[in-house]
């Protein structure tokens, strides 16, 4: 998803502290390795990267791979599908991303996320977690948005935040259950930005530095579309 993220994005310094800070969580290497439930002989290798380093060939199975998780819960939205839209801002130059590769070096799973600012909270925004039908059900989701959470954390982000349709029970469910996400502030329920039949919740989960007793009032810019 990820056309909720209307928020300002960080100023090139805090933004260049940020990824300063990433590259330090990675010193030594940019591939962060992680066996799978050994009776399932899953090995991955996860990748963190900005969208520049990335080839083409990569970003083209991520957008595919999108495509055709997506489209149909697109459709379904008042968003509609905009396959235009949707290869711009998955190759927008701030998007980073995280990729999972099998042991033969095959993407099969990927995260697209930023640094952002979302009603004057500095965010990581989760913009996109898909993953292959043969890596689902074994912990490669959870574990990629974990990343996310220790990115999130070690960057002094305020909290990690995405988007899902309502109508996407499974992604709902997994990240309010199994994640512990809940719905944010700014989210059209609460916040009252948008009409009642609005297809989707944002959803957020504060970091250590996330002030637990902040709250915006009345309606945010860029809560809705």
């Amino acid at each position: 998803m990820g056309e909720w993220g209307k928020g300002k994005t960080l100023d090139d310094d805090r933004l260049k502290r940020r990824e300063k800070l990433i590259y330090e969580m990675l010193s030594g290497s940019q591939i962060l390795s992680y066996f799978f439930y050994p009776t399932l002989r899953l090995n991955l290798t996860i990748q963190c990267c900005k969208v520049a380093d990335l080839d083409e060939k990569t970003l083209d199975w991520a957008f595919e791979l999108t495509k055709k998780n997506m489209q149909l819960l697109y459709e379904q939205s008042e968003w509609g599908w905009k396959e235009r839209e949707k290869r711009e801002e998955m190759t927008d130059e701030r998007a980073w991303y995280l990729i999972a590769r099998d042991e033969l070096a095959a993407p099969v799973a990927f995260v697209h996320f930023r640094f952002d600012v979302e009603c004057g909270d500095e965010v990581l925004y989760c913009y996109e977690v898909q993953l292959e039908v043969r890596v689902r059900r074994k912990g490669v989701g959870k574990f990629l948005v974990q990343i996310l959470q220790l990115m999130a954390n070690s960057t002094q982000m305020k909290k990690v935040v995405l988007t899902v349709f309502k109508h996407n029970h499974g992604a709902y469910q997994f990240f309010r259950d199994a994640l512990q996400f809940e719905i944010d502030e700014t989210s059209p329920s609460i916040s009252g930005c948008c009409s009642d039949d609005c297809t989707y919740e944002i959803l957020s989960r504060r970091t250590k530095f996330g002030d637990t007793t902040h709250s915006h009032s009345g309606q945010c810019a860029g809560c809705c579309h």
